[in-house]
């Protein structure tokens, strides 16, 4: 049976919601390190934290940037400690050449760099370079019953693409998920519609471990984009993705203004000619709506208005030109830190150093909690 949807748990990104009451010599992620290092962060003290992850499946596309990324760039203005991470150890739970994942770490680093992600701001960090995510993935998952796991729709979906029937690493990873977010006390996740569940699995372990141990995790709450779920321009019914076979589906930030003009001349609309927004019966011509709305930062009305006169051929011609406009210098900026694959490493490997330093103090409280200290 599907977990009910708790609206109490979730938040939209804009307006930000209100801060827990902060400590003044605390306000940055160095002074909150510091202070986790000399113990004079309180085991009942909440900070407002961010955690977010993506996989590295290369360079995203235009719904990853949409209904993530640019949320990202701008959460870590707002609130004062965030972290970002490369979840390479929750890409093995599909086959993966090591020399392709390799390749997509460090593409995928670049182009979130490129896009507005400011380590200065920020810890940006490769997943694998902690292992306190892993061992207490363990520790969690040993409080964690097996069939909640096997009522999640994405083994469901995930494990049918297997010819094994799915593999352990599949079927536990939402449990690594929850480690990622409450190893640093993490406070609220910015996810997508599909990742809710998830979400709420998460909520629900913290619940279960403060029960059995004392109340020691913030339960996290969800921060959902206010960017409509971005389609295939040729299914408007399905999501876009990088897998899709369809190449003519997916728009990627690093493709051409040539490749973009042709996906968008190429994208699944119907025969009425007005531009409209109508998700229900126009999935189509409302999907590009949502990008064009997006990309320009203009409302749903305000795009509308602008096309009064238009037909979707003209119209689709619009949008595509729009999202040439936003991923010119993303896409020429990608170029130049590709180019410098030691920048990147060092990248990652300097806020894995900083990601460590706050889970460290973190997790050895968890296992003197659980008897192993």
């Amino acid at each position: 049976m599907r977990q009910p949807f708790r609206a109490s748990a979730l938040i939209l990104s804009s307006p930000r919601p209100p801060p827990s009451p902060p400590a003044p010599a605390m306000a940055t992620p160095g002074g909150l390190i510091r202070a986790a290092r000399r113990g004079t962060l309180a085991q009942n003290m909440v900070v407002d934290r961010i955690f977010s992850g993506i996989q590295p499946t290369g360079t995203p596309h235009l719904g990853n940037y949409l209904g993530a990324i640019q949320n990202w760039v701008n959460l870590q203005e707002e609130y004062s400690s965030v972290l970002y991470s490369i979840m390479d150890m929750h890409s093995l739970t599909m086959p993966k050449e090591p020399a392709l994942l390799r390749q997509n770490i460090l593409d995928t680093t670049a182009a979130i760099l490129a896009c507005g992600i400011d380590p200065k701001k920020c810890f940006l960090f490769r997943q694998s370079l902690v292992p306190e995510h892993a061992e207490l993935a363990w520790i969690l998952g040993c409080i964690t019953n097996v069939p909640r796991l096997l009522r999640l729709p994405q083994w469901k979906m995930k494990r049918a693409s297997q010819s094994n029937g799915g593999t352990v690493g599949l079927l536990t990873y939402p449990v690594l998920q929850a480690a990622d977010i409450l190893l640093y006390k993490s406070t609220h996740v910015p996810v997508g519609e599909d990742q809710v569940l998830h979400l709420e699995l998460a909520q629900d372990i913290a619940q279960h471990f403060n029960k059995k141990y004392g109340e020691f995790f913030p339960v996290p709450k969800a921060i959902l984009s206010t960017t409509k779920k971005i389609k295939s321009l040729r299914d408007p019914t399905v999501k876009m993705s990088k897998s899709d076979p369809q190449k003519l589906a997916t728009v990627n930030i690093v493709d051409s203004p040539d490749e973009i003009v042709l996906k968008f001349r190429k994208a699944v609309t119907d025969f009425t000619s007005e531009v409209t927004y109508d998700p229900a019966s126009r999935p189509g011509v409302s999907n590009l709506v949502s990008i064009h709305s997006a990309v320009s930062g203009l409302s749903i009305e305000e795009v509308l208005h602008q096309s009064v006169g238009l037909d979707t051929a003209h119209y689709k011609m619009v949008v595509a030109e729009s999202v040439i406009q936003k991923f010119a210098p993303i896409r020429n900026e990608i170029k130049k830190l590709q180019e410098d694959k030691s920048h990147l490493i060092k990248v990652l490997e300097a806020g894995a150093e900083k990601a460590k330093e706050l889970a460290t103090p973190i997790y050895q409280e968890i296992r003197r909690l659980v008897g192993f200290q």
